[in-house]
């Protein structure tokens, strides 16, 4: 950044008062002296040169932020930048929200998830946006709206897909080895603080997946024994499906094709409870 005519001016004349012999030839306290005239004339000048220097810098950044090729991360934050009812300026990626209070503008922005996954022909887009507190798909008019923002602010000559569906669908069948001191045959705390943990324990797993992340058989073992009360978790059947497609076996990981997963139907999740002998 340029420093202001007065800063050169007086980083010269620190310096003269630092050089033995300049100090003690120049001495006049003129302002109207000829050395102090000779180092506002210098100063002038190197200010202009480092305002040139600023110049430049900018147009160089803005040349690269206009021509280099965005990066993945950079379509999941342009998607969540997303403003539902809102139009972009001409020749412009990001709204102009002057004069809008935030509090709409956050409002108007229902893509709080996504993802970008490059395929073999186009980018894939998912996204999702929350309702109620729980993950759920855009709108038809949402989603076509956005789509339309996309294919705006998108590279020139990439195809974008892009989807915003409910979740994958996911089956489980457990053995849970239980705590009798804890727990009764339903799962149930004994203290009666509370009448599902195990199940409970699973849907705040599935929730706190990340947006589009990996759903690992082991992760929910591991994190279904820290329950209180819950000596072994075995899964023995882990499914899951999305679309019309059949249910397809967990082994031993798996990415939900809508970003995130559920247990949709309270069928799909059988757990059978077994006392474990003392330790």
């Amino acid at each position: 950044m340029a420093r202001t005519i007065s800063q050169i001016q007086q980083s010269i004349i620190d310096a003269k008062n630092a050089d033995p012999v300049l100090s003690l030839l120049l001495t006049s306290t003129s302002n109207v002296a000829i050395w102090t005239l000779w180092t506002y004339i210098v100063a002038v000048c190197q200010w202009t040169s480092e305002n040139l220097f600023d110049q430049h810098v900018a147009e160089v950044n803005n040349i690269i932020a206009t021509m280099k090729p965005h990066t993945l991360q950079w379509y999941v934050t342009m998607a969540k930048a997303f403003q539902f009812g809102y139009s972009l300026p001409a020749d412009n990626d990001t709204y102009d929200n002057t004069g809008i209070d935030p509090s709409v503008i956050t409002a108007s922005q229902v893509v709080n998830y996504a993802a970008a996954t490059e395929l073999s022909k186009n980018l894939r887009i998912k996204v999702a946006t929350t309702t109620a507190g729980a993950l759920a798909p855009l709108s038809s008019t949402q989603l076509t709206a956005f789509a339309a923002y996309m294919n705006v602010i998108k590279d020139a000559g990439v195809k974008l897909q892009i989807t915003s569906g409910n979740p994958d669908s996911l089956r489980l069948n457990l053995d849970v080895y239980y705590d009798a001191l804890v727990l009764d045959n339903n799962g149930a705390r004994l203290d009666g603080t509370e009448n599902t943990p195990v199940q409970d324990a699973i849907n705040t797993f599935l929730q706190n997946l990340p947006f589009n992340g990996l759903f690992v058989v082991n992760y929910l073992v591991a994190y279904l024994n820290a329950v209180s009360g819950v000596v072994n978790a075995d899964v023995k059947l882990a499914q899951a499906n999305f679309g019309a497609l059949p249910y397809a076996t967990i082994d031993p990981e798996y990415q939900p094709d809508a970003g995130y997963l559920r247990i949709i139907n309270p069928s799909d999740l059988t757990i059978n409870f077994i006392a474990h002998a003392p330790i």
